[in-house]
């Protein structure tokens, strides 16, 4: 979920009014261009421009592509064009004809095995960056958009752009990370609060502070030749109030609206489930705006459904993503997010996508999880979620006391609720993100737990994601402050006289945290036990958690011990897994040692063996 800002100014439900009234200069067609060779062949035009909503569209003759028909809403400005694109179809340019104008759209060949790529899954480490905050590369700043650079300003824009991020594939890469997701990158034009990118103003553009389309093409490019896949964060439930739609909307149900007026949801996110919810609570949970500045959109309209399946298509397809993460995942409209998976997932049958549902319950995160035989036969495609459950079971297991449902129990039993997941092993686990404070304040400081907790991530059945700066302990306010947990990443400026990237001004305690967690994920990378290895845990016993990761051949031993003191752990409370006399690795500090009757956990330190090697 994202910032719960207010804007002054917001132009709620005159809004649809205004449409006859507004004139595009130009006919606008989105998507921009398609493919030919994708396996659902139809593609719908949205044609923007002034009086066109009566036009009769004419096609030019083109060997496989038939107009089937064409549509308008109610804004006289728009008009949708269905097009058949038959497999067998050459790349190649179309001539439609629009009252008067004639508008060339390319249809462009597939990339080489575009269909069959592989997404991310539980082989890969995602390292999450706010764009803004990570690094700056060029000198793009006010670009033409509302709101300028102000470094000084926790909530404005600090001028990082995709060039900064190019800059530091490497250091991404060398942390032993497969995979990097930037917030959304498409235009926020926005006078404040513009620099988190979930207010989208264009959903096929780039936003010009940080830099043009092709950069991201070549940051996607460039990535992908380090061995790094770009995930690219989806928001589908809102846009921002500056998008165009909003002084023109095709339809005035084009956005959810209130007879009331401005109506905010009220996040209660589980209505969806809850068999005894009244009707009007989910409305107003999907319906809701979540903020003034952030019109909610109504997927149950057709065409912009169709829109926003598109879109969703034309990244992957365009830039060669490896993936998707979905913002706010719930909120949109269900049956909707039923088709628009099917879609993605009918195109590339490999890909993955993660979904945010922001809630503590399993069932609940469960019941939008591809395979899920849910209760009300609703029926998901989306392979991932983000476990929140876990990472707050993970929290709690770290800073409370032990007892009979508390402390290192919550992970034990978060872990045992795996059953209500039709894939567990897909699910992201993360130490934190641009919503949560950062993980070492939560800890209190205490590089120890902030340790325990980064090796659960990474060793636990989950796809492991990390939020930029854990690597150096970056700090934020314990309560929820957004510009400051999304600080800086020290040494993304030019003059920053800390750098994470070069280790200049790093404090003892930072260059060790950083090491240690470059030879934690780079192990990580290459083992396939914990890719996908079966698990075994064990009650926790005197404030240590153990649990195996292990095949028919070999098997991977963490200990985990919260305590201040060293613990004797009995190699006999874990018979099925591991026998006195074994041979043992410690895989962060390469360590050889032969098991005897008592293993020594040391103290608020994790302990990870490869027995038998």
């Amino acid at each position: 979920m994202k910032t719960l800002i207010t804007l002054a100014t917001v132009l709620l439900m005159t809004l649809p009014t205004m449409a006859a009234e507004t004139r595009p200069a130009s006919h606008r067609i989105e998507p921009p261009n398609w493919w030919v060779g994708m396996r659902d062949s139809t593609l719908q035009l949205m044609i923007h421009g002034a009086g066109i909503a009566d036009a009769k569209p004419q096609l030019a003759p083109y060997p496989g592509v038939t107009l089937k028909t064409s549509h308008r809403a109610t804004s006289p400005n728009y008009l949708f064009v269905d097009l058949d694109v038959a497999p067998g179809t050459r790349p190649g340019e179309l001539t439609l004809t629009v009252g008067g104008q004639t508008l060339r759209y390319p249809l462009l060949a597939r990339a080489p095995g575009s269909a069959e790529r592989q997404g991310f899954g539980p082989r890969d480490a995602i390292y999450l960056v706010v764009p803004d905050r990570f690094a700056k590369g060029g000198d793009l700043g006010r670009a033409g958009m509302k709101e300028g650079v102000d470094r000084q300003d926790p909530n404005g824009r600090h001028g990082g752009d995709l060039a900064g991020m190019r800059r530091h594939l490497d250091y991404i890469a060398g942390l032993g990370f497969t995979q990097v997701w930037p917030t959304p990158l498409i235009a926020n034009d926005s006078e404040k609060y513009s620099y988190h990118g979930y207010a989208a103003t264009d959903f096929y553009k780039i936003d010009p502070r940080f830099g043009t389309n092709d950069d991201f093409g070549a940051f996607v490019a460039e990535a992908r030749a380090r061995g790094v896949g770009v995930i690219q964060d989806i928001v589908l439930n809102h846009i921002g109030s500056g998008h165009h739609w909003m002084a023109d909307l095709p339809a005035p149900d084009w956005v959810n609206q209130w007879p009331q007026g401005y109506t905010e949801t009220h996040h209660a996110r589980m209505t969806l489930q809850d068999p005894y919810a009244a009707p009007s609570d989910r409305l107003r949970f999907t319906d809701g705006w979540f903020v003034p500045g952030m019109p909610d959109l109504n997927q149950r309209r057709p065409e912009l459904a169709t829109y926003l399946t598109q879109m969703t298509l034309w990244w992957i397809e365009r830039y060669g993503l490896s993936g998707l993460r979905t913002d706010t995942y719930s909120y949109s409209d269900r049956d909707f997010l039923s088709r628009w998976s099917a879609r993605v997932m009918q195109e590339y049958p490999h890909l993955n996508i993660v979904g945010e549902e922001w809630s503590p319950h399993p069932a609940v995160v469960a019941y939008w999880q591809r395979g899920k035989r849910n209760h009300d036969g609703y029926v998901s495609s989306t392979p991932s979620m983000m476990d929140f459950p876990m990472n707050s079971g993970l929290l709690a297991a770290l800073t409370e006391g032990d007892g009979a449902f508390t402390g290192l129990t919550r992970l034990h039993e978060g872990l045992a609720h795996d059953f209500v997941y039709p894939d567990p092993a897909n699910l992201v686990l993360f130490d934190g993100n641009h919503d949560t404070p950062r993980l070492f304040s939560l800890l209190k400081r205490d590089v120890g737990l902030t340790q325990l907790a980064l090796a659960y991530i990474a060793t636990t059945r989950r796809i492991p994601q990390l939020f930029y700066g854990s690597e150096i302990l970056m700090e934020s306010p314990v309560e929820r402050d957004d510009g400051k947990v999304r600080g800086d990443m020290p040494g993304g400026w030019p003059g920053d006289t800390v750098s994470a990237f070069t280790g200049a001004g790093l404090t003892a305690e930072q260059r060790d945290m950083q090491d240690w967690v470059r030879r934690l994920f780079n192990w990580r990378k290459g083992e396939r036990l914990i890719h996908d290895g079966a698990l075994m845990q064990y009650a926790p016993v005197d404030g240590v958690y153990v649990f195996f990761r292990y095949d028919a051949g070999r098997t991977i031993m963490v200990v985990l011990n919260k305590t201040d003191k060293p613990v004797a752990v009995s190699i006999a409370r874990f018979p099925e897994r591991v026998a006195v006399g074994a041979r043992a690795r410690d895989v962060l500090s390469g360590e050889q040692r032969t098991l005897g009757e008592h293993l020594t956990a040391p103290a608020r330190r994790p302990l990870i063996l490869e027995i038998g090697r």
